[in-house]
């Protein structure tokens, strides 16, 4: 039993010694520069600039997410398109937009799909008051009932 248990801790030791010598993908910092992550067949990945001199990560978000609706109106269904901009990814989801600082990262939203499924910054669509919130409803005033016409005999 003791030789099982010693075998084991040095399989989970070499394994996480392997794990620990994959190198990071890390998303170029050039500043300016919308990348698009692509895999390639053999499972390395490389970054391919989409988009040159944008001021902030939401103009390159924006990018990707033209670039998946191009993609989709070829023929793809894509749901998820990754990208980066200046060391940080961008992921586009069904959800919106999400950044990371890695690959494995947690992520954090950064833009939501409004009713109509464009990209806007959270809080920037106006929410209906909870119910709670609106006045109670009030009876309505009854109408007056009409005068009695004269009917003719």
């Amino acid at each position: 039993m003791r030789t099982r248990t010693g075998v084991m801790a040095v399989l989970v030791l070499a394994c996480s010694l392997l794990a620990g010598c994959q190198q990071e993908i890390r998303v170029p910092t050039e500043t300016g520069v919308c990348w698009h992550l692509v895999t390639l067949e053999d499972g390395k990945t490389r970054f391919n600039p989409m988009a040159r001199g944008l001021t902030d990560i939401e103009h390159c978000a924006a990018a990707l997410e033209s670039m998946r609706l191009q993609f989709n109106r070829l023929g793809q269904n894509r749901d998820e398109v990754i990208g980066g901009y200046q060391g940080r990814f961008i992921w586009i989801e069904r959800e919106g937009v999400f950044l990371s600082q890695t690959l494995n990262g947690t992520r954090f939203l950064a833009l939501v799909r409004s009713g109509d499924g464009r990209l806007v910054t959270q809080g920037s669509m106006e929410q209906p008051p909870p119910a709670a919130a609106l006045p109670a409803p009030t009876a309505p005033t009854p109408v007056p009932a009409a005068p009695a016409t004269p009917t003719a005999r």
